[in-house]
């Protein structure tokens, strides 16, 4: 039976191709997306969403709008940064057809919190954006925080960040999020930067998506290309792009395609190091590890699965 699953995206092109991976994965049932901002505005997200599962042939999955802006904030806006390596719609400027549904009038946080209720060990969340939509669910039920079942991308433990020399982008929107779903969620693995930085994809891949001449592939093609460029100016050292968001789908397929160490994490909300993930000093002899961080990965295995799923979900003709 397949397992359902739960994203919460910031849908940019990494999300898309993480929503992308769920669509094309048989062992998993989308059975909704929720929308964050970070990439882009929640508006932005959302629409992006829609967009790309009825690009897919699902628009029989509902899209929940979340949290518009940060804990500590009163408003939020896109950063330079990632209009440029996201593009101004977030999805490389790829176009797609305006989608004929909107949001679910039910709020994000409800949305989780019924969820969880109702499926509990039978689903997966995998947010891939600030964390602030899953804080808010775990603030408003407590039985959310002891049941539910997070594979996130966010954090790094043993890489710089991508923000700072501390601080990952998504942890970076909203450090007090993070921090408290890391102290109060009983069952969270992270896949971070030590991780998802070793799983590339480059233009040769992206030209098997191009030549299937569907509008799925060339829509993935298209999304993915930009990000590849991006990548050529912000981390030229790399030699691609980074599949962040894919990566945390995959290990919820399936967790044996990464390495983890047990260990309770904190987020450092003050100082100089605002945003930086790390293990939690009063917790550090617990005997019970509420978090898995990810520190290795079978890359090979990976991008091939990557690669098998995408491409046979953008196979279909539209």
């Amino acid at each position: 039976m397949a397992r359902k699953i739960i994203l919460d995206l910031d849908t940019g092109i990494d999300d898309a191709l993480a929503l992308a991976y769920a669509l094309g994965s048989d062992e998993l049932e989308v059975i909704g997306v929720t929308g964050t901002y970070g990439n882009v505005l929640v508006e932005t997200g959302v629409r992006n969403s829609l967009a790309i599962l009825e690009l897919f042939g699902r628009d029989d999955v509902p899209v929940f709008a979340g949290p518009d802006h940060a804990r500590k904030r009163d408003s939020f806006e896109v950063l330079e940064i990632s209009e440029f390596i996201h593009g101004t719609n977030g999805i490389g400027e790829a176009v797609l057809p305006e989608p004929k549904r909107h949001a679910e009038k039910k709020s994000a946080v409800d949305f989780l919190v019924e969820s969880v209720r109702k499926y509990g060990d039978d689903l997966v969340i995998v947010p891939t954006g600030p964390s602030t939509t899953i804080a808010a669910a775990i603030e408003a039920d407590e039985d959310f925080a002891k049941n539910a079942h997070i594979v996130m991308m966010g954090g790094a433990l043993t890489a710089p960040g991508n923000v700072s020399a501390w601080a990952e982008a998504n942890v970076n929107q909203d450090p007090e999020a993070t921090n408290l779903l890391f102290r109060r969620a009983q069952d969270v693995t992270m896949i971070g930067l030590d991780v998802t930085l070793q799983t590339l994809l480059t233009t040769k891949e992206t030209t098997q998506w191009r030549e299937l001449g569907t509008p799925g592939g060339t829509f993935l093609a298209d999304a993915t290309d930009y990000y590849i460029k991006a990548y050529e100016t912000t981390a030229p050292h790399l030699g691609g792009c980074g599949l962040h968001d894919p990566l945390a789908v995959a290990v919820a397929v399936d967790p044996s395609l990464v390495t983890t160490i047990d260990i309770n994490m904190k987020t450092e909300v003050d100082g100089c190091t605002r945003g930086r993930t790390i293990a939690d000093e009063e917790r550090l002899n617990d005997p019970v590890k509420t978090a898995k961080v990810a520190v290795g990965v079978d890359v090979q295995r990976f991008l091939g699965e990557f690669m098998q799923r995408l491409t046979a979900l953008a196979s279909a003709k539209a």
